[in-house]
Protein backbone atom coordinates (compact mmCIF):
# COMPACT_ATOMS: atom_id res chain seq x y z
CA UNK A 1 0.00 0.00 0.00
CA UNK A 2 1.40 3.73 -0.56
CA UNK A 3 1.51 6.17 1.54
CA UNK A 4 -1.90 8.67 1.28
CA UNK A 5 -1.70 11.95 -0.33
CA UNK A 6 -3.15 14.75 1.73
CA UNK A 7 -5.92 16.51 0.41
CA UNK A 8 -4.01 19.99 1.14
CA UNK A 9 -1.25 19.05 -0.99
CA UNK A 10 -4.08 18.34 -3.91
CA UNK A 11 -6.21 21.15 -3.28
CA UNK A 12 -3.56 23.52 -3.52
CA UNK A 13 -2.85 22.27 -7.10
CA UNK A 14 -6.19 23.00 -8.16
CA UNK A 15 -6.54 26.27 -10.45
CA UNK A 16 -9.52 27.92 -12.07
CA UNK A 17 -8.50 28.64 -15.92
CA UNK A 18 -11.48 29.42 -18.55
CA UNK A 19 -14.06 29.27 -15.48
CA UNK A 20 -12.91 25.50 -15.22
CA UNK A 21 -11.51 23.77 -11.75
CA UNK A 22 -8.14 22.03 -13.04
CA UNK A 23 -5.02 20.70 -12.33
CA UNK A 24 -1.94 20.84 -14.66
CA UNK A 25 0.09 17.81 -16.28
CA UNK A 26 3.35 18.65 -14.04
CA UNK A 27 1.19 18.66 -11.08
CA UNK A 28 -0.94 15.30 -12.21
CA UNK A 29 2.94 13.62 -12.95
CA UNK A 30 4.28 14.58 -9.63
CA UNK A 31 1.50 12.93 -7.91
CA UNK A 32 1.08 10.02 -9.66
CA UNK A 33 4.97 9.80 -9.47
CA UNK A 34 5.93 9.50 -13.52
CA UNK A 35 7.19 12.19 -15.70
CA UNK A 36 4.95 14.61 -17.35
CA UNK A 37 6.50 12.88 -20.95
CA UNK A 38 4.80 9.76 -19.95
CA UNK A 39 1.41 11.20 -18.77
CA UNK A 40 0.91 13.29 -21.55
CA UNK A 41 2.07 10.12 -24.14
CA UNK A 42 -0.64 7.91 -22.35
CA UNK A 43 -3.35 10.42 -22.93
CA UNK A 44 -2.41 11.07 -26.36
CA UNK A 45 -2.16 7.54 -27.31
CA UNK A 46 -5.88 7.61 -25.81
CA UNK A 47 -6.80 10.97 -27.30
CA UNK A 48 -10.59 10.47 -27.44
CA UNK A 49 -11.20 9.65 -24.37
CA UNK A 50 -9.81 13.43 -23.82
CA UNK A 51 -12.20 15.88 -25.83
CA UNK A 52 -11.66 19.26 -24.51
CA UNK A 53 -14.28 19.49 -21.30
CA UNK A 54 -11.81 16.93 -19.99
CA UNK A 55 -8.24 18.53 -21.10
CA UNK A 56 -7.16 21.43 -23.03
CA UNK A 57 -3.82 22.84 -23.52
CA UNK A 58 -2.82 26.79 -21.81
CA UNK A 59 -2.58 29.44 -24.33
CA UNK A 60 0.86 31.01 -23.85
CA UNK A 61 -0.86 34.21 -21.97
CA UNK A 62 -2.84 31.93 -19.75
CA UNK A 63 0.22 30.17 -18.86
CA UNK A 64 2.27 33.50 -17.90
CA UNK A 65 -0.52 34.57 -16.06
CA UNK A 66 -0.33 31.38 -14.06
CA UNK A 67 3.24 31.73 -13.73
CA UNK A 68 2.95 35.32 -12.49
CA UNK A 69 -0.10 34.86 -9.64
CA UNK A 70 1.71 31.69 -8.69
CA UNK A 71 5.13 32.40 -8.95
CA UNK A 72 5.16 28.71 -10.97
CA UNK A 73 8.32 27.57 -11.89
CA UNK A 74 11.62 29.51 -13.06
CA UNK A 75 11.94 31.10 -16.26
CA UNK A 76 14.35 28.72 -18.62
CA UNK A 77 13.81 25.31 -15.83
CA UNK A 78 10.75 23.58 -17.63
CA UNK A 79 9.40 22.25 -20.58
CA UNK A 80 9.30 24.35 -23.25
CA UNK A 81 5.41 23.02 -24.11
CA UNK A 82 2.68 24.69 -23.06
CA UNK A 83 0.96 22.55 -20.10
CA UNK A 84 -2.22 20.26 -20.53
CA UNK A 85 -4.98 21.50 -17.74
CA UNK A 86 -7.06 18.11 -16.68
CA UNK A 87 -10.69 19.10 -15.40
CA UNK A 88 -12.31 16.83 -12.99
CA UNK A 89 -13.83 14.67 -15.74
CA UNK A 90 -10.56 14.54 -17.43
CA UNK A 91 -8.45 13.52 -14.19
CA UNK A 92 -11.15 10.50 -13.50
CA UNK A 93 -10.72 9.20 -17.21
CA UNK A 94 -6.50 9.15 -16.26
CA UNK A 95 -7.55 6.27 -14.38
CA UNK A 96 -8.68 4.54 -17.59
CA UNK A 97 -5.37 5.34 -18.97
CA UNK A 98 -2.77 5.03 -16.10
CA UNK A 99 -3.46 1.69 -14.59
CA UNK A 100 -1.53 1.28 -11.86
CA UNK A 101 -2.25 0.95 -8.17
CA UNK A 102 -0.67 4.15 -7.88
CA UNK A 103 -2.79 5.92 -10.15
CA UNK A 104 -6.16 4.46 -8.52
CA UNK A 105 -5.03 5.51 -4.94
CA UNK A 106 -4.27 8.95 -6.74
CA UNK A 107 -7.27 9.04 -8.30
CA UNK A 108 -9.30 8.30 -5.52
CA UNK A 109 -7.59 11.08 -3.30
CA UNK A 110 -8.16 13.74 -6.40
CA UNK A 111 -11.88 12.97 -6.75
CA UNK A 112 -12.53 13.21 -2.71
CA UNK A 113 -10.32 16.70 -2.89
CA UNK A 114 -12.50 17.94 -5.79
CA UNK A 115 -16.40 16.89 -3.80
CA UNK A 116 -14.38 18.28 -0.65
CA UNK A 117 -14.26 21.98 -2.88
CA UNK A 118 -17.76 21.73 -4.10
CA UNK A 119 -19.28 20.89 -0.65
CA UNK A 120 -17.45 24.52 0.92
CA UNK A 121 -18.23 26.54 -2.46
CA UNK A 122 -21.93 25.13 -1.58
CA UNK A 123 -20.97 26.76 1.97
CA UNK A 124 -20.10 29.80 0.62
CA UNK A 125 -22.82 30.01 -1.84
CA UNK A 126 -25.37 29.81 0.85
CA UNK A 127 -23.20 32.58 3.28
CA UNK A 128 -22.97 35.01 -0.02
CA UNK A 129 -26.93 34.87 -0.29
CA UNK A 130 -27.38 35.38 3.66
CA UNK A 131 -24.75 38.11 3.64
CA UNK A 132 -26.58 39.80 0.28
CA UNK A 133 -29.78 39.19 2.42
CA UNK A 134 -28.85 40.79 5.36
CA UNK A 135 -26.62 43.61 3.25
CA UNK A 136 -30.43 44.73 2.16
CA UNK A 137 -31.72 44.72 5.67
CA UNK A 138 -29.61 46.99 6.93
CA UNK A 139 -29.65 48.84 3.91
CA UNK A 140 -33.50 49.59 4.43
CA UNK A 141 -32.45 50.07 8.27
CA UNK A 142 -30.32 52.53 7.23
CA UNK A 143 -32.78 54.58 5.28
CA UNK A 144 -35.47 53.64 8.04
CA UNK A 145 -33.07 55.37 10.38
CA UNK A 146 -32.25 57.99 8.44
CA UNK A 147 -36.28 59.29 8.54
CA UNK A 148 -36.23 58.93 11.79
CA UNK A 149 -33.15 60.99 12.27
CA UNK A 150 -34.42 63.45 10.16
CA UNK A 151 -37.75 63.53 11.45
CA UNK A 152 -36.17 64.16 15.34
CA UNK A 153 -34.20 67.28 13.67
CA UNK A 154 -36.71 69.35 12.81
CA UNK A 155 -38.42 68.72 15.79
CA UNK A 156 -35.32 69.64 17.32
CA UNK A 157 -35.43 73.02 14.68
CA UNK A 158 -39.08 73.67 15.02
CA UNK A 159 -37.90 73.83 18.85
CA UNK A 160 -34.88 75.82 18.91
CA UNK A 161 -36.25 78.77 16.75
CA UNK A 162 -36.61 81.83 19.44
CA UNK A 163 -39.66 82.51 20.52
CA UNK A 164 -40.93 86.19 19.87
CA UNK A 165 -41.32 88.41 23.09
CA UNK A 166 -44.68 88.63 24.82
CA UNK A 167 -46.89 91.84 24.85
CA UNK A 168 -45.43 95.23 23.62
CA UNK A 169 -42.58 96.86 23.03
CA UNK A 170 -41.70 99.77 25.07
CA UNK A 171 -38.66 101.75 23.56
CA UNK A 172 -37.42 104.82 24.59
CA UNK A 173 -37.34 107.21 21.51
Amino acid sequence: MHKIIPIDSIECRIYVIRGHKVMLDHNLAKIYQVTTFNLNKAVKRNIKRFPEDFMFQLTRSEYNSLRFQIGMLEQGKHSKYLPYAFTENGIAMLSSVLRSEKAIEVNIQIMRTFTRLRRIISRNKDLTYLFKDLGRKVDQHDTKIGLIIKAIEKMIAVEEKPKGKIGFDVGTK
